[in-house]
């Protein structure tokens, strides 16, 4: 079964269930996996797994950064709101890789690629991006990389 799938199944679930806040997260979703579909013209083939979890991942991303901005303006329901989306969506992702093990890779390709200082930061992001995927944080790997060229 497809992540897609998987999606519409649990979605299902959900609003059957009534998990309603879980049925309505999953229909946002569902809608913005339709909306990409279209833009890239595989309305009938579908998306790949691979694909649907950036889609997840850009969701999540921005659950985050909503958050962020409504606890820097003191609105914690608001915030609080976002966090409990961004975690019924994580569930859609692979399993995050540590602090530790992003460190390690992120030292494995600085040596593979023999680079070193700040100029150096992009090509070792997307060198670790491409290997990890969607079980790394962007944000987390770019602080990573800059603590270790910088």
């Amino acid at each position: 079964m497809s992540l897609k799938d998987t999606i519409q199944k649990d979605m299902k679930a959900a609003l059957l269930g009534d998990d309603r806040f879980a049925g309505d997260t999953l229909r946002g979703l569902k809608a913005a996996i339709l909306d990409e579909e279209v833009a890239k013209g595989k309305r009938d083939e579908g998306l790949t797994d691979e694909e649907v979890e950036k889609i997840v991942a850009r969701e999540v991303k921005k659950r985050k950064e909503s958050a962020s901005l409504y606890e820097g303006n003191d609105r914690p329901e608001l915030a609080e709101q976002e966090h409990k989306e961004a975690e019924v969506l994580s569930r859609y992702l692979p399993k995050q890789m540590s602090e530790g093990e992003i460190d390690a890779l992120v030292k494995q390709k600085i040596i593979e690629l023999g680079v070193s200082g700040p100029s150096a930061m992009g090509q070792v992001i997307g060198a670790v991006k491409q290997q990890a995927g969607n079980s790394v944080d962007g944000a987390l790997v770019a602080r990573i990389v800059k603590e270790n060229l910088g």
